[in-house]
C-alpha cells in the first residue's frame, strides 16, 4: 500500500489531496470571476480556500498555472454543456440553436463568475491571453459541425469562426454592463444569430 492509498479518519491521501486542489481552484475562480486577475495572488487564493500555501504548491507551481486551470475547467465546461445542449435537442436548426444558446446563457449568467473567466479574464491576465486564443478553435469547430456541408470546409471553418467571435463579444458586452438589454433580448437575438449563420450554407 502507497503513502497515497493509506486512510486517515476515512480519507486517503490521494482524496484529501484533491479535495484541497478543488478548494483552490473555488477559490481562484471566486477571485478571478469577481474582482479580475490582479486579485488573484497565492497569498489570497489560500486566504480564500483556508489553506496554507503549502497547501497551494502541493498542487500547483505558481499562480500563474492556477489561473491557466481555472480558466481550462470553466472552458471544458462550457464546451460540454454546449455539446450536451446539442446532441439532446434532436435534428432541427432552430431547437438546436435554442437549446446551444439557452445553456451558454445559463452556464454564464446564473453564475456570472464562469463567464469572466472564459470571456473577460484572458483580455486582461497575461496568463490567460494565449490560452484562450488557444481554447477558441474548439468551439468553432463545435459551431462548424452544425453548419450544412453543402460549403467546403473552409467557408464554414470562417462562418463558425467569425459567429463564435459575434457570440463572445456580445457576452463580453453584457458581462461588463456596455450592452443593458434583458436576458431574454440577448437570448433571443444569439439565437438569431445562430439560425442566420446556418442560412449562409442552405
Amino acid at each position: 500500500m502507497t503513502d497515497t492509498d493509506r486512510t486517515w479518519a476515512g480519507t486517503t491521501l490521494a482524496d484529501r489531496r484533491a479535495t484541497r486542489r478543488r478548494q483552490l481552484l473555488d477559490a481562484g475562480l471566486d477571485l478571478l470571476g469577481t474582482s479580475g486577475g490582479t486579485a488573484v495572488s497565492v497569498r489570497a487564493v489560500c486566504r480564500n480556500a483556508q489553506l496554507t500555501e503549502r497547501y497551494f504548491y502541493e498542487s500547483f507551481a505558481d499562480r500563474d498555472e492556477l489561473v491557466v486551470a481555472v480558466y481550462d475547467h470553466v472552458a471544458t465546461l462550457a464546451h460540454q454543456v454546449l455539446v450536451d445542449a446539442v446532441e439532446l435537442a434532436g435534428p432541427e436548426p432552430r431547437d438546436r440553436a435554442e437549446a446551444a444558446v439557452s445553456a451558454f446563457v445559463t452556464l454564464v449568467l446564473d453564475d456570472p463568475r464562469r463567464g469572466r473567466v472564459l470571456l473577460l479574464a484572458p483580455l486582461a491576465d497575461p496568463a490567460l491571453r494565449r490560452i484562450g486564443a488557444q481554447r477558441l478553435p474548439m468551439f468553432a469547430d463545435l459551431v462548424s459541425e452544425q453548419l450544412s456541408d453543402r460549403v467546403d470546409d473552409e467557408d464554414r471553418t470562417m462562418t463558425a469562426t467569425a459567429l463564435v467571435g459575434g457570440l463572445a463579444n456580445l457576452f463580453i458586452a453584457y458581462l461588463s454592463g456596455t450592452l443593458d438589454v434583458t436576458r431574454e433580448r440577448l437570448t433571443a437575438h444569439c439565437v438569431r444569430l445562430v439560425l442566420g449563420a446556418e442560412a449562409l450554407h442552405s
